[in-house]
């Protein structure tokens, strides 16, 4: 979505409106285009940043519980302040990883490109300004760690923001994957994370669990017309006696 269009599209919603004037975060509009005729009782935000995409959600899915997860401390104090009154809207301070224990975030010079796996040249060359400043220690564990089967009631989304680390998120998942009736995910043609996974690998390891890539979305190209990365929505099968 095209910057002229996305912020016509943030102004025209009050609580969108309200969230760019007063805290700077843009609502990420541009998944209407993959996610908005779908009905939802869960969210569950991973890759969370200053809150965009739970904007979205919020506003979208409006019977909907947002469970969001950010690792970064300033991105993080930023979610607190647009939905510190929000009670359908939680944060985790924490990032999704197999292991519970600290890993290093390479920290971004756009701190929503920023990531569990060292940064490319290729990223750096391809999203100017978005090379690591910095790095930073976070808090990482398994989905069942902060939630259990429970409290995901379907149909839920799994939406993954998370820089090239969308496997070994979707393996902190566990048994809770199947939950999940929707898995949006952010996939990637070529290496913009040292060792990422690519979407083509990402959809054989998702098929092979039920899940089948249903809409592709907000594709990006570079100058030569190469595809570089786009959203997909995954839709679990549905069982067949």
């Amino acid at each position: 979505m095209r910057r002229p269009a996305k912020l016509l599209a943030i102004l025209r919603v009050t609580s969108y409106r309200n969230a760019l004037l007063r805290n700077g975060v843009a609502a990420a509009v541009e998944h209407r285009e993959g996610l908005q005729t779908l009905t939802l009782r869960t969210v569950v935000d991973v890759g969370a940043n200053r809150g965009q995409f739970a904007l979205f959600a919020l506003h979208t899915f409006p019977t909907a519980n947002i469970v969001s997860f950010e690792p970064l401390e300033i991105p993080a104090a930023r979610f607190r302040r647009v939905f510190a009154k929000e009670p359908r809207v939680t944060l985790h301070h924490a990032a999704l990883g197999p292991e519970t224990g600290q890993s290093t975030m390479h920290v971004s010079g756009h701190d929503d490109s920023s990531s569990l796996l060292p940064i490319t040249a290729t990223q750096r060359e391809l999203f100017h300004g978005t090379g690591e400043v910095r790095t930073e220690t976070v808090r990482t564990g398994p989905l069942a760690e902060f939630l259990d089967a429970d409290s995901i009631e379907e149909p839920a989304l799994l939406k993954l923001d998370v820089q090239g680390f969308e496997l070994e998120a979707l393996r902190a998942c566990g048994d809770l994957l199947k939950k999940f009736t929707y898995v949006c995910a952010e996939g990637s043609f070529i290496e913009l994370y040292e060792g990422q996974v690519l979407a083509d690998d990402l959809i054989a390891w998702l098929r092979e669990r039920g899940y089948e890539l249903v809409r592709s979305y907000g594709g990006y190209s570079d100058e030569q017309g190469r595809k570089i990365q786009e959203d997909m929505l995954f839709q679990r099968a549905v069982s067949r006696s």
